[in-house]
């Protein structure tokens, strides 16, 4: 695999041109499998109940839902007539093979980094170790105008995609290498953990600084000590990607609980290892927020007194926050929010989803739960249960008592967060690409009239 970032700099129609990808062997099978197991392609491609990498998936965006396409090599519906060059630019520039482009929610900006050797060998797996699915998505993607228009794409490409594939840092060792290359490219970690511009572009200036991704907090990563992950070790993250709990500092969900239930876990030690040690090694970004690190907040505690002798009131939404502890949370988290020995069932306090400025994915767990692929679920959801006013009650009596007392839950954040189809979409953002729109039109169109003025004088 070294081998991979040390030929990277190879010229791509050389190496597209050279390797004879029809002809691939089980070895190379298995490793455009595991290439494509690192670019968590199957947690997008595939829709609840349907077939691997069919496509049909709805992908949250802050201008409504795109629809993942089928990528196994049916002729008629995938990607079966897709040459390597053709899968390349896919990879590469966002392109499809009629020349359409592809909207950045799949993550080709990261994909860019992928040497040509990894990109051909899952060419190899796609057309020849995937199941062809003859049927098309049940849904387009239909964004409204003008973001319908995919011929745009190709300025904002010509803005802010670098295609060239990684390169290696003469200044670092292999394994940072690897890490970096993994991390930058197929694991994509920027994709969610970078912040946006206006234009939707990753902010390269708080690269892992933190972004919402989906309505959810896609965390600071980077090695500030206060809002980041300076206080964790590399053995912790490597335990944090594996799937398993982190006594202290809590577990996944949402998202980041699928990238790794899909692919993280799934990842060699050593590359693992590698992931931690470039992460770890991120500038710092700093947030103003945060005053101390989310893993910091909270201690035992309990309010029992509050309950003993006092009457359920009659409506459900006049309950307490410790009402509501006791009557859906102690069973699990324990009376003084102290979890399960070794965190199978995480304790409240040292837990960073209950420590961030952003109360959101504390919301997102409390109504939808933590669904695990592969593993037990061992968090429900509430949203058929709690009406929004008992999830901000017990929301806001968790951060207080366990978690970041400067974060809040608002039942306007409960019912934006409640309704799924609705999640993450920024309607100003519509609103200002439209104006920008009619603003570019007016200034074409008087730029016209001058040239008409001078012509007829």
């Amino acid at each position: 695999m070294t081998k991979t970032l040390m030929q990277s700099a190879w010229a791509a129609a050389a190496v597209l041109a050279a390797i004879p990808v029809l002809a691939a062997d089980g070895a190379d099978l298995e490793r455009g499998r595991y290439l494509a197991t690192a670019g968590d392609c199957v947690a997008c491609h595939t829709a609840p109940g349907g077939k691997p990498m069919a496509g049909g998936l709805a992908l949250a965006s802050p201008l409504g839902a795109i629809y993942s396409t089928n990528i196994t090599p049916s002729k008629v519906y995938g990607i079966g007539s897709y040459s390597l060059q053709q899968f390349s630019d896919a990879l590469r520039h966002g392109r499809r093979a009629d020349g359409a482009n592809l909207y950045p929610a799949m993550p080709y900006t990261a994909y860019a980094k992928t040497s040509d050797e990894d990109i051909a060998a899952l060419y190899a797996y796609f057309m020849q170790g995937v199941q062809p699915v003859d049927k098309a998505p049940a849904q387009q993607t239909d964004l409204p105008f003008p973001f319908n228009i995919r011929a745009s794409l190709s300025l904002w490409n010509a803005v802010f995609l670098d295609a060239r594939p990684y390169r290696a840092d003469a200044s670092q060792s292999p394994e940072w290498n690897r890490g970096a290359y993994l991390a930058q490219g197929l694991a994509h970690c920027s994709t969610c953990h970078t912040p946006r511009n206006a234009l939707m572009a990753e902010d390269g200036k708080r690269f892992l600084g933190g972004s919402e991704v989906g309505g959810w907090y896609a965390p600071n990563i980077s090695s500030d000590a206060k809002s980041g992950i300076a206080g964790w070790t590399r053995e912790e993250l490597v335990r944090y990607l594996s799937g398993q709990p982190v006594p202290g500092k809590g577990s996944a969900a949402g998202p980041m609980v699928e990238a790794i239930d899909h692919s993280l876990k799934h990842l060699s030690p050593e590359d693992l290892q590698a992931i931690a040690l470039y992460i770890k090694s991120v500038h710092a970004v700093a947030e103003a927020k945060a005053t101390q690190p989310a893993d910091s907040f909270g201690r035992a505690w309990d309010d029992l007194d509050s309950l003993r002798g006092a009457a359920l009131p009659k409506s459900h939404n006049a309950m307490t926050g410790a009402q509501l502890y006791d009557g859906h949370c102690a069973s699990c988290h324990q009376a003084q929010g102290q979890g399960s020995d070794g965190d199978g069932l995480p304790a409240l306090f040292h837990n960073t989803t209950l420590g961030h400025a952003s109360s959101n994915n504390l919301v997102q767990v409390m109504l939808h739960g933590i669904q695990r692929v592969g593993t037990d679920s061992v968090m429900p959801g509430f949203a058929d249960e709690l009406s929004d006013v008992q999830i901000t009650t017990l929301g806001n009596y968790l951060l207080s008592n366990y978690g970041n007392p400067e974060a809040k839950v608002s039942e306007q954040q409960v019912a934006q967060l409640r309704d799924t189809a609705e999640v993450g979409v920024d309607k100003s953002l519509l609103a200002l690409a439209r104006v920008g729109l009619a603003l570019g039109a007016l200034v074409v169109l008087g730029i016209l009239a001058w040239l008409l003025r001078r012509r007829k004088a």
